[in-house]
């Protein structure tokens, strides 16, 4: 295993030790008889991008191009095929825990965790020890077009880059329909650098892929939603996703008892404890002390200092 922040291997027994004692001794990050309440409403909007034309340039590519493709970007390509239920997502909306940064039903803690969402895209070629973050003199847009199309490339390489910026902005990152935002080239110019806060799991595996073609029910309503939701249980839960690898969990960094992640427009904290028993461990309430103040934008007072500090604890 590469020198770095995995060499600090620990087994389940230890890391709910080493948090029940961090909890004890610093406390939780709520004040003593708080009790998480549920949004009395959140308007969510979802609506999404018409994504025809990404789909049948999709299409028409041969299998080498593809292949090309998912070498570089892992699947991507099976996002054009999920389908977004937004009465789920209206729903899930007001059970959103702003004290944790999870999902709170009524009895049941969930979030999905990093490491998932680098299994479903098979992002494999990347380091597990570099965070990204804005730079302070960023090129020009016109500069980072230019360097992400690649004019010196051929062809092939060139519209395979165009195409994975346009999944980047229409469906990873969107922020207004039919607009890939300024934000999200800066992002992706880095990638090519393989920068990413999160660790890496199965290659020979495409759990997106099966989730496209399974057949969705979509007359539920936003209402029933919240009737099933509201009336979650433990036993409810099937907590091991057959596509998670046993690996290693990224559950605190550096200074932080926890996880500080800085993403395209701002930072959050990030607590996969609350989440462990997806990785065959009990689920408990981790040391959250300062949590909160982990989440601003880079349009804050004062995110340049709360941006090197994030760093350091990487570094």
């Amino acid at each position: 295993m590469e020198k770095g922040f995995l060499d600090k291997v620990k087994d389940n027994t230890a890391v709910q030790t080493w948090s029940e004692t961090t909890l004890r001794k610093k406390c939780d990050s709520l004040a003593e008889g708080y009790v998480s309440k549920s949004w009395d409403f959140t308007r969510i909007s979802v609506t999404q991008n018409s994504l025809q034309e990404l789909k049948k340039i999709w299409d028409q590519w041969n299998d080498v191009v593809k292949q090309l493709f998912y070498s570089g970007y892992g699947d991507l390509p099976y996002l054009l095929d999920i389908k977004v239920d937004k009465h789920l997502f209206r729903a899930l909306a007001q059970f959103w825990n702003t004290a944790y940064s999870c999902f709170t039903f009524e009895g049941v803690d969930l979030v999905p965790t990093v490491e998932e969402y680098i299994a479903l895209l098979r992002c494999s070629k990347i380091q597990v020890d570099k965070v990204y973050l804005r730079a302070v003199n960023v090129p020009t847009f016109l500069k980072k077009l230019m360097n992400i199309t690649r004019m010196t490339h051929p062809d092939t390489k060139k519209k395979v880059d165009v195409f994975a910026l346009s999944v980047y902005g229409l469906i990873v990152f969107p922020k207004a329909l039919g607009h890939v935002d300024e934000a999200v080239t800066d992002l992706f110019d880095r990638l090519d650098k393989r920068v990413t806060p999160v660790p890496v799991f199965s290659e020979n595996y495409s759990p997106l892929k099966e989730i496209a073609v399974i057949p969705r029910q979509d007359d539920i309503s936003k209402e029933k939603w919240m009737e099933i939701l509201q009336n979650l249980q433990e036993e409810d839960i099937e907590w091991r996703a057959h596509y998670m690898l046993p690996d290693e969990i990224l559950y605190r960094c550096g200074d932080f008892d926890w996880v500080p992640l800085l993403g395209i427009w701002g930072a959050i904290g990030y607590a996969p404890l609350l989440v462990l028993r997806q990785y065959r461990s009990r689920q408990f309430v981790p040391a959250t002390q300062r949590l909160a103040q982990c989440e601003f934008s880079y349009k804050s007072d004062g995110f340049k200092k709360k941006i090197r500090d994030m760093s350091n604890a990487w570094n």
